[in-house]
């Protein structure tokens, strides 16, 4: 796992300026601080830092092949590189190391572009081919590995894992505009992330998963081409205890291919049941204890450790819990700094401290993430169904004006149970599948952000809608089943833009390697082939893998309501936070950028501060956004990184 920056000139062999590709490297320092590496020719620049998992003494980068014509940097762990190797070698190629870097090489100079389709894993690299004059940008089928690029006013081109180290560049006046897309800001306050292939520059772009980028000198700019995208079949007539067996088989060897490491390996642990299940299969592979990490708040409203101890001792993990107080704010600036852009996954506060405590005892961990997408376990996906029934039984005509009438008398009851909070389903049985889904899932809903945007901002949007992200991804879905079309909407938004980036980032910071078995992606094409039957049954959610793991979990991890990595927005922004809200939002920062109506803003903290609304989740998102612009615009930077709490401060 590592951090890889560099220079391209398109145009022609113009001379790199090394120190500025030193600043770039030295920005993502935090992502590799084994080593440190520089490769410099006409033309090109590139950069790597190195956390060292596998073949720690020879795979250095960037790393070349035998004649020194073809060069690499790479992030991230390719799985099946074993499988590889002999193939290639009988090719006739040469490996002067036993790491899974060289293979890419290799690969490029046997199968071209086409490389990437070999490889098993989570990867974004860079490839020089000198003779060929190309450059080769690659991002892994589900973007667990992020790549960010962009084209200065000189024509030369930037690229980095982070933003931070495109935004280090400065040579001879040339550098990277910090002018933000409108665009991207409705994203943002949308969605809680800028969605690829945007960021929240107008000149820096991400690279979307499963794509690549083939760069000629001396020929136009290319756009990304893709290589992979899941297709839901739903067609296989496998039964329910042939598909819990073959589940089985490919977690297992999902897990298996994972446990590749030279260093300390272990895994999270939270006790719900996508961690458990990792967890579970772990400890059946390893002859040792698997290195177990858990977080537990002190308010037992957000606290699931009780469910990852019974895991842990079910399965003699070496077990290690911290708990941290739920007041555990102080992250706002530290998390601004880390994302580059405006971000706002509150449970990144949660995950920055699970990954600082893992980071103690392991230097790769073993994560349940993309179970919920794959496996179909979000709430919203069976309030989704539900919806779709009523939906196909009344013809649109009458629906869209009852519903929408309903939609805008109906109070918005926070308070009230959620059954009784009818107001969302109003809204969403008023529009089609897509605009409902999008509805659902939006932070600030079409209506507040309008109320919240300034007349001037409105007309820099352009008539754009954040709406459009889904609708794009939608027309590709090459499905009208319910269920896959919003699980296919999720791979490509949710996963990519909020799931896979807060862990990249939070791990990252601590040189903390993550993987995802729940995300190899041979087990997401078979998963996209079973029926829809088989992941939502009732209002039960993940029915094959609960029904798979009943033998190896209990059933209150199994069946147990679902917590989440929650923190208590709501108290604190009529608490502790309660001056720091009405600074951030009401104060010059925000009202300088003149996107936003100040008397909307006022309305909005008035009502959450008086109890009368629950407005936590749109006042999250501004104050991130104005810590954002705080951190990477003003550039007043971020603080020290505090350090985590002991179990004894964070209950005294």
């Amino acid at each position: 796992m590592c951090g890889i920056t560099g220079i391209f000139d398109p145009r022609q062999a113009r001379a790199i300026d090394r120190p500025a590709l030193a600043r770039m490297n030295d920005a993502q320092f935090h992502r590799g601080p084994d080593e440190g590496s520089l490769h410099v020719e006409p033309g090109l620049g590139f950069g790597h830092r190195r956390l060292s998992i596998i073949d720690v003494a020879t795979g250095q980068q960037p790393l070349f092949n035998e004649d020194g014509t073809v060069a690499i940097v790479f992030n991230g762990e390719i799985y099946n590189y074993q499988d590889l190797m002999p193939e290639l070698q009988a090719l006739g190629h040469v490996f002067r190391t036993k790491s899974d870097t060289e293979c890419i090489v290799h690969a490029w100079e046997a199968w071209g572009v086409d490389c990437v389709k070999r490889l098993r894993g989570m990867f974004a690299f860079a490839l020089w081919d000198r003779n060929r004059q190309q450059l080769f940008m690659a991002r892994d089928r589900l973007g667990v590995k992020p790549m960010f690029y962009g084209t200065l006013d000189d024509g030369l081109v930037l690229f980095g894992s982070e933003l931070k180290s495109l935004l280090a560049y400065s040579s001879g006046g040339s550098a990277l505009r910090r002018d933000i897309d409108p665009l991207a800001v409705e994203e943002y306050f949308a969605l809680g992330y800028v969605a690829e292939p945007r960021t929240i520059f107008g000149q820096a772009k991400k690279l979307p998963p499963g794509h690549t980028l083939l760069w000629r000198r001396g020929e136009p700019e290319p756009a990304p081409q893709p290589f992979w995208d899941v297709r839901f079949t739903l067609d296989n007539p496998i039964g329910l205890d042939d598909a819990c067996a073959e589940l089985h088989a490919r977690l297992s060897e999902s897990v298996k291919l994972r446990l590749i490491s030279e260093v300390p390996l272990g895994a999270f642990l939270s006790g719900g049941v996508d961690s458990s299940a990792v967890v579970a299969v772990m400890a059946g592979l390893q002859n040792t204890p698997v290195r177990t990490c858990s977080i537990g708040f002190d308010d037992p409203q957000f606290n699931e450790s009780a469910f990852a101890q019974t895991v842990a001792d079910r399965y003699r993990t070496d077990h290690h819990l911290e708990t941290v107080g739920s007041d555990d704010f102080g992250l706002i600036d530290t998390l601004a700094h880390l994302y580059d852009e405006p971000y706002a996954d509150s449970s990144a506060i949660p995950t920055y401290r699970v990954c600082q405590l893992a980071r103690r005892r392991v230097t790769v961990a073993l994560s349940g993430d993309g179970g919920d997408e794959t496996f179909g376990g979000y709430r919203r996906y069976r309030m989704h169904l539900m919806e779709e029934r009523l939906r196909s039984s009344l013809p649109a005509a009458l629906r869209r004006p009852l519903f929408g009438m309903l939609g805008r008398v109906y109070p918005k009851a926070d308070w009230a149970p959620r059954v009784l909070r009818a107001k969302t389903t109003f809204e969403g049985m008023a529009r089609d599948s897509v605009e409902a889904y999008f509805h659902s899932v939006s932070i600030l809903r079409g209506p507040l952000r309008s109320s919240l945007y300034s007349a001037s901002f409105k007309r820099a949007l352009g008539g754009y809608d954040a709406q459009q992200v889904f609708q794009r991804h939608a027309a590709n879905a090459g499905t009208d089943d319910p269920l896959a079309l919003i699980q296919y909407l999720d791979l490509k938004t949710y996963l990519v833009g909020d799931i896979n980036t807060k862990v990249d980032r939070a791990s990252m910071a601590h040189s903390l390697e993550v993987r995802e078995p729940l995300m190899d992606h041979p087990l997401v094409e078979w998963l996209a082939t079973l029926p829809s039957s088989l992941k939502v049954r009732g209002n039960e959610g993940k029915f094959l893998l609960k029904k798979a793991m009943e033998p190896a979990l209990p059933h209150d991890i199994l069946y147990r309501p679902k917590m989440g990595f929650a923190v208590p927005l709501a108290r604190w922004f009529r608490g502790p936070l309660r001056q720091r809200v009405q600074d951030a939002v009401l104060g010059e920062r925000l009202s300088s950028t003149g996107y936003f109506e100040p008397r909307a803003l006022q309305q909005l903290v008035d009502a959450h501060l008086n109890g009368s609304r629950d407005h936590s989740a749109p006042l999250w998102t501004l104050v991130m956004f104005e810590a954002f612009l705080r951190n990477s615009i003003d550039g007043s930077g971020a603080p020290p990184v505090p350090a985590m709490p002991t179990a004894a401060e964070a209950l005294a």
